[in-house]
């Protein structure tokens, strides 16, 4: 029979009873000190944490894009039969070796305004996301594709004040439809210089140098090699400013530029970030941010204004390393980060109103996944900054959002993007059971076995049969503001894909296809 408990036992339980309460308190007296000083901190998450297939999948299809853009001589990395070596001579009448690069979208043109904005943004995915992109084993294969871009850039760059920013010429180009690897045509270099400055094309390729030069810190000869063409670069796009748009006109028919001051602030930025030179901090907080910066006033992600992304970039200071709030300028950066973020979430109450019916954010008909992509990317960043710092809230006008807010939007805009829509299409090349099939893309509309060169090939662009090669990966234009969408290869503003856009969705689905704590410092 159980015995009556002994005085001892009845006061060990109330010690146990006694000490529980006070660690309770203790525990709460820490939270709610905790609550005081982050407004209510949100949970930080750990490492990589479980896998998102649909994300997985996405991202390892959008991936492939870059290799299918790639010039030059493939040779073993090559993955689809149906590409081969091409413009092995591109730079040669400049003893130069500009075989590398990428092509621009479906055409066979290198032009180095959007290719360097490639580069930054990859960049930026990998040193945000590299953690995720390796447990789904993409980091190695991101890194080549922005080592591929930066190996030309560097070899653009000859001269101080010297930077090739385009290989061929677009009347040429655009009158052929061939393969790249079968073009004959003269591929004349544009280049800019002190008496036709270039600045925004300078500052954003010192921009995608500086980036990647933290990207490949571990091999210290090329991060050296690196940063000391983006400093240069740099140097150039300030000391001699001038539109390359203005210096040479007839750039201005493709990629032409509405100003080179986010450029210069965004090149800045990743020079403060791969150097830790507090200059290059204070040309984006002072005199130059107030002319360029456009505080206040929310701006869209492109390969033209890059404004919101500098915010963002600029933003993470303030979360993780330079919590000064004297410095005025840094905290109006992150402000203005702030309203971006206000005006993306649908129900806050400065939320954009360009968005089609079905959520898309929508701005522009040529291209229109292009601001969507990107707008969402920053978006992800900025959730996963305000989750790693314990930062629980954002204002909009006096309403709370949370992280989560952010995410849920931007996988709202990767979802309509894989086929959530009315439509009910995959934008992404290769993605799902419904993808375009007549995409705009040179390579990928001719059989690699045809016979045909510049002016006969045309007949391929006009054929009615699906493309005989599979751009696995693109991302094409995307949809009208009314969410239809006309598959046919001469619809080059709705099926047309680009690299820079294969960059933004990389970004975000890295940043989608897992969770993971985000890095305090890039150094």
């Amino acid at each position: 029979m159980r015995g009556k408990p002994s005085s001892r036992g009845c006061c060990w339980w109330f010690l146990v009873v006694v000490t529980l309460a006070l660690v309770y308190d203790a525990i709460v007296y820490t939270v709610h000190k905790k609550t005081e000083k982050s407004e209510g901190a949100a949970p930080i998450p750990g490492p990589p944490g479980a896998i998102e297939k649909k994300y997985d999948d996405a991202l390892k299809i959008a991936m492939q894009f870059f290799d299918i853009q790639k010039s030059g001589e493939l040779g073993h990395s090559n993955r689809f039969s149906w590409r081969g070596d091409s413009a092995l001579t591109d730079g040669s009448q400049a003893k130069l070796d500009l075989s590398k690069g990428m092509y621009d979208a479906g055409d066979l043109m290198k032009f180095g305004f959007p290719m360097a904005f490639t580069a930054t943004v990859l960049s930026w995915a990998i040193l945000e996301y590299g953690d995720q992109m390796a447990v789904v084993n993409q980091l190695d294969l991101a890194q080549d594709s922005l080592k591929w871009i930066t190996d030309y850039l560097i070899n653009a760059h000859p001269e101080e004040n010297v930077l090739y920013i385009q290989v061929g010429d677009p009347e040429i180009d655009h009158g052929c439809w061939e393969r790249p690897e079968v073009m004959s045509e003269k591929r004349p270099l544009t280049q800019i210089n002190k008496s036709s400055p270039g600045t925004e094309v300078a500052a954003e390729t010192a921009a995608a140098l500086a980036s990647a030069s933290l990207v490949f810190k571990s091999d210290f000869r090329y991060s050296s090699t690196l940063l000391k063409h983006a400093k240069e670069l740099f140097t150039f796009a300030d000391k001699y400013r001038g539109s390359y748009s203005v210096s040479i006109p007839e750039v201005s028919t493709y990629y032409s530029s509405t100003g080179y001051g986010d450029e210069l602030l965004w090149a800045a930025s990743w020079l403060y970030h791969a150097t830790g030179d507090k200059s290059y901090l204070q040309y984006v907080t002072g005199k130059n941010g107030e002319v360029f910066a456009q505080w206040g006033s929310p701006a869209w992600f492109s390969w033209d204004n890059k404004l919101a992304g500098t915010q963002v970039l600029l933003s993470r200071l303030t979360f993780f390393g330079n919590k000064d709030t004297a410095n005025v300028g840094l905290q109006m950066y992150r402000k203005t980060a702030e309203a971006v973020m206000c005006s993306l979430i649908p129900d806050s109450p400065t939320a954009t109103k360009s968005r089609t019916d079905s959520g898309l954010v929508w701005v522009n008909e040529w291209n229109a996944l292009q601001n969507p992509v990107a707008s969402a990317f920053l978006a992800s960043l900025f959730s996963d900054y305000m989750l790693s710092s314990g930062t629980a809230k954002l204002l909009c006008n006096g309403y709370s959002y949370k992280p989560s807010d952010l995410r849920k939007f931007a996988k709202s805009q990767a979802d309509y993007v894989l086929g959530n829509n009315p439509m009910r299409m995959s934008f992404l090349v290769g993605y799902g059971e419904n993808y375009p099939q007549y995409v705009h893309h040179r390579g990928a509309s001719i059989p690699a076995d045809a016979k045909t060169g510049c002016k006969d090939g045309w007949t391929w662009l006009e054929r009615k049969e699906p493309n005989p090669n599979v751009a696995t990966g693109a991302l094409v234009g995307g949809p009208f503001l009314n969410e239809t969408f006309v598959d046919d290869r001469n619809n080059s503003m709705q099926a047309e894909p680009t690299t820079y856009n294969s960059a933004v969705i990389v970004g975000l689905l890295s940043g989608l296809v897992t969770t993971s704590s985000a890095v305090q410092s890039f150094t």
